[in-house]
């Protein structure tokens, strides 16, 4: 895990966010018969790029690593539950589990198999006729 491997130029490789669109053309947008002086779109074009750079920068330095740190604690933490919690957790009831189903079935065999052949053989000297008038 060395910093040296991060790809500078593709940072969303996975296009894990491409749902925000905050582009000036994405959010601002004058419609026809509605425009501006053109010196005051590109100025706000301008202004609009450079806050935005800067205020991302800005927030990105002061929270960028302490949220990294926590995201990265809470993944640790998740994985390790999972790890060390879940998966034996599961493995334990699939184990009791199975021996539940191997009870359930030895029942069934031996208890309700020879009921439903019994009733069968009760029930199948019955005969349906339709009389019709």
């Amino acid at each position: 895990m060395v910093a040296e491997n991060v790809d500078l130029l593709n940072r969303d490789p996975n296009n894990l966010n491409d749902q925000i669109q905050v582009m000036f053309d994405d959010v601002i947008g004058e419609p026809e018969g509605a425009y501006s002086i053109d010196c005051s779109f590109k100025l706000a074009y301008t202004c609009y790029n450079l806050c935005k750079a800067l205020a991302y920068k800005i927030t990105t330095c002061l929270y960028g690593c302490p949220l990294a740190i926590f995201w990265g604690c809470l993944f640790a933490g998740i994985a390790f539950c999972h790890i060390w919690l879940c998966t034996p957790t599961f493995k334990v009831l699939a184990l009791n589990c199975s021996l539940c189903r191997k009870c359930f079935t030895m029942c069934v065999d031996c208890i309700g198999g020879p009921l439903c052949e019994t009733f069968s053989l009760c029930f199948s000297r019955i005969k349906v006729t339709n009389a019709s008038e």
